[in-house]
């Protein structure tokens, strides 16, 4: 019995999520590490979303998955929903998740690629047991099945000799190797929205572009929905079809990624674009972002923003902006704009 492949519609709303808040109780203080963030992903298409690190960026995708480590971390307020295909649609924040609908969800309908393979493979088990348990799991297929479908992801990614690697244990194979067996895994059982958190850090630059050749193949054969999530704004240029731009826990831009590029509003947004390094600018100086990310435990009054701004004014110091469409399909919370 073959693999069952999922063909799915392009242009479909895939995920929506609505004015989402996720926060982390400590001894030190409440951390809200995503602020009000509304988006949504549709299938076939691929949504970028960058920010420096604790933006928010993974706990996003954390809450996406229901993979928060409770009591401290959880979803207080927002929606989440998710259309599966040939499926009634599911409030994924109104199930528990230890529940059978969470557990049917991730993996079969939604998988996701974790930035650190080294602490998300088992070091106990073989790489191919790990990946043909996903897929007996979700696919309902038999041994030798799941197994020659492994093999077959695991060539997809690049892997040498996957016949032979497919009995290997984590700390057998490099960085690399970990991180492709992770997508691998992740690619299985063809789903329909793949969460990928800098998928490909930890490979050189050959491996990288082969990988996501892959992976937008993968995703025009399927129709598969991509959520990147990356600080390497040259991989969202090459990959992304809409851009979200976050910062402390807030959507600060989201548009079109030519826009992003060509036309970026948001100062956060301008920083980060001319902080490229670029080919044919020898002689010239980067201009990096002045200042540093607030301490959640003491965000500034008003934009969060403001105090690494060139161009706040008092009323930025003061209130919050809220979201603005300042072109048609590109929103921006900025006071430039109001």
């Amino acid at each position: 019995m073959a693999v069952k492949q999922r063909e799915l519609a392009t242009g479909q709303e895939l995920l929506r999520i609505e004015n989402l808040y996720t926060q982390f109780f400590t001894e030190q203080g409440v951390v809200k590490a995503v602020d009000g963030v509304s988006f949504s992903i549709e299938q076939g298409k691929t949504l970028g979303i960058v920010g420096e690190s604790g933006c928010g960026k993974s706990i996003t995708a954390m809450s996406i998955m229901r993979l928060l480590p409770e009591p401290r971390g959880r979803i207080v307020e927002g929606k989440i929903t998710f259309y599966p295909p040939d499926e009634n649609s599911v409030d994924l924040t109104a199930l528990d998740r230890h529940s059978p609908e969470m557990r049917s969800i991730r993996g079969r309908h939604i998988a996701m690629i974790f930035q650190e393979p080294m602490t998300s493979l088992n070091p106990v088990y073989t790489v191919g047991a790990q990946i043909t348990e996903a897929i007996q799991l979700h696919q309902k297929v038999n041994k030798e099945t799941a197994r020659s479908r492994a093999i077959e992801v695991l060539e997809q990614v690049d892997i040498p000799d996957p016949e032979r690697r497919i009995d290997e244990y984590p700390h057998q194979m490099s960085g690399g190797q970990r991180q492709r067996a992770m997508i691998a895994m992740a690619l299985s059982c063809y789903p329909s929205l793949l969460i990928a958190d800098e998928p490909t850090t930890a490979l050189d630059v050959t491996i990288q572009a082969k990988i996501l050749r892959n992976m937008r193949g993968l995703q025009k054969q399927y129709g598969m929905a991509i959520m990147l999530i990356t600080h390497d704004l040259g991989v969202i240029g090459q990959m992304a079809d809409e851009v979200l731009v976050m910062y402390v826990g807030k959507k600060v831009e989201q548009a079109g990624v030519r826009n992003i590029f060509h036309n970026p509003l948001h100062p956060y947004t301008q920083g980060l674009i001319k902080s490229i390094p670029l080919i044919g600018l020898r002689g010239k100086k980067l201009l990096p972002i002045t200042g540093s990310v607030p301490s959640p435990y003491n965000l500034p009054k008003g934009c969060y923003f403001a105090p690494r701004c060139p161009s706040a004014m008092d009323r930025c110091r003061q209130e919050a902006p809220s979201e603005v469409e300042a072109e048609p399909g590109h929103l921006v919370s900025c006071w430039l704009y109001k």
